[in-house]
Parts: structure tokens; sequence; C-alpha cells
């Protein structure tokens, strides 16, 4: 029986000392990263000017300035410019989310589009950690040239230097225990087991996993790499409902920032290609995700 518990004994106290050279490693990184904060706010100086230098370039200005970028109160940002310009409203939240996606300080933001000489707002959208909980208006249309400013206000409250300290300190330490512990029972992912299938039928179309086509009637349709991808989990599923952190999570997850309009157009894309059977379709199921729906 006593030889029985040293297994277990053993992992319980290399659990308990992982744990602790965390604690440590998240303390010292506490008192040591102060110094950073002053970096990142500059950082992201440099990251709302290069919002304003896109936006330029979206509206064909490649020749006038973004001004140098005014911080109005602790959180609070102004972007302005040479001169007016006109932008279109998706064309500027895609612009925002990408570039705020690699300051690790950014979660929850509002950014407003004033004019210059009312401070009205002529546009505006909040994003938010929870998807759910963001806030977009007057989408599809572009805005008339005028002199704008662009305010872009972040939630109070971020992380601190102890915090920021105490994530690079512990992801290696995470990391290393979730490999020795986690790792025998990991699941499978679908995108792995597709692998596996070279072929579904979809309704009349047969869908060539390895060579990206889809075939009706004698004509290939050409599929690029992520509308396989996520065609493969679609087809492992049918008529099955799948969510859209899953979708996104497998297709994106290895490849960095993840912005949850890239998956509303693959899927726009994949409808055309669909079109061809209407007895297989992709429809959106409010509030939880996608569906491919295969009919007899």
């Amino acid at each position: 029986m006593r030889n029985s518990l040293n297994p277990l004994l053993f992992k319980s106290k290399y659990l308990f000392g992982s744990l602790l050279l965390l604690f440590l490693a998240a303390t010292c990184a506490a008192f040591t990263l102060t110094e950073g904060d002053d970096f990142e706010m500059v950082r992201r100086e440099v990251l709302l000017r290069k919002i304003g230098h896109e936006l330029l370039l979206q509206s064909g200005d490649s020749t006038s300035r973004v001004l140098p970028v005014k911080k109005v109160a602790n959180n609070n940002y102004q972007v302005s410019f040479e001169r007016a310009f006109t932008f279109q409203p998706e064309a500027l939240m895609e612009t925002t989310q990408r570039l705020l996606a690699t300051d690790h300080l950014t979660r929850d933001y509002i950014v407003k589009v004033m004019n210059c000489g009312s401070n009205n707002v002529a546009f505006g959208f909040a994003i938010s950690s929870n998807e759910k909980e963001n806030i977009i208006a007057c989408k599809g249309r572009f805005q008339p040239k005028d002199c704008y400013i662009i305010d872009i206000e972040f939630k109070k409250g971020g992380l601190s230097s102890a915090q920021k300290g105490y994530l690079l300190g512990s992801l290696p330490l995470l990391a290393f225990v979730g490999l020795l512990f986690l790792k025998s029972v990991r699941p499978q992912k679908s995108l792995a087991k597709a692998t596996e299938v070279n072929t579904f039928n979809l309704g009349a179309m047969l869908f060539d996993v390895q060579n990206r086509q889809l075939a009706i009637n004698g004509n290939a349709i050409d599929l690029t790499r992520t509308e396989s991808r996520l065609l493969s989990i679609f087809a492992l599923s049918p008529n099955e409902t799948i969510s859209r952190s899953r979708l996104q999570k497998e297709i994106w997850e290895d490849e960095g920032v993840i912005v949850g309009r890239s998956l509303d157009m693959f899927i726009s894309k994949l409808r055309k290609k669909l079109e061809y059977d209407p007895a297989v379709r992709i429809t959106n199921v409010h509030g939880k995700g996608y569906k491919l729906e295969i009919g007899n």
C-alpha cells in the first residue's frame, strides 16, 4: 500500500514545487517590470499613429501628415490629421482591431470619429474582450470628406506592472506543468481527424480535401487553404451547429491575431462556392454559430 502511494506523493510534491516556483517567478517579475509602463504607453501611441496612417492610405491620401497623437486623459487619446479625408467604417474597424490586438495592455476600448469643428460624433464603435458586448453601428457606407479627429478611450483598470509581471513570469511554468500533466489527455482536434479522410460527399458535390476542390457535374471548384479547412470542420459534423469560437480557434489559433470579421468573410465566400447544389448550404444559428445543412 505504501509503495502504491509513492508515485502520487511524488507527483503532488512535484506539482507543489512547480507552483512555488511559479509564485516566486511572478513576484520577481512584478517588481522588475515597473519601468516598462512608459515604454508600453509610447508603443501604444505609435500604434494609434499607424491607424491614422493606414486610414489616410485607404482614403487615397499618401502625402498629408498624421499629426502627433494627443493624450487628453490617462486612458484617452486623440489622432488628428493635416487634411480632410473620407473613410469607410468597416475599414476603420478592421484596421483598429488588427493593430490594437498587438497591444497586450488593450482589452476594451471605445472609438469615436468626431468632426473637428463641432466635436459631433460622425461614427463610433465599442470593442470588448467579450465579443457579445461589442457595439457597432452605421456600417456599410462611406463617410463624407471632412476634418475628423479619432478619439480612442481605453477601459480603465488595465494591467498593472505587477499583473504584467505575473503573466510574463507564470506563462513558461504554466506551459511546462501543462505539458507534463495534460499532454496525455489532450483531445484530438477535428482538423487532425479531417486529414484521415480524403473525400466527403456533400449532396451532389464531392469535396476533395487533399486537392482543396469541390467537384460537381464534371466541374472543379478550387478552394483556398482557409476555405478548405473551414469546410473540413463542417463536413465532419454535417447538420450540427458549430460555435464561432470553435471555428476561430481551430482555424486561426496558430496564426496569431484572431479578427471576428475574418470568419464571416470566409463563410460568405464558402457559401458562394456551395451554391452549385441548393441542397447544401451554411446557415447562421443566431447566437450560437453556423451549421452545414445537407438536404436529401
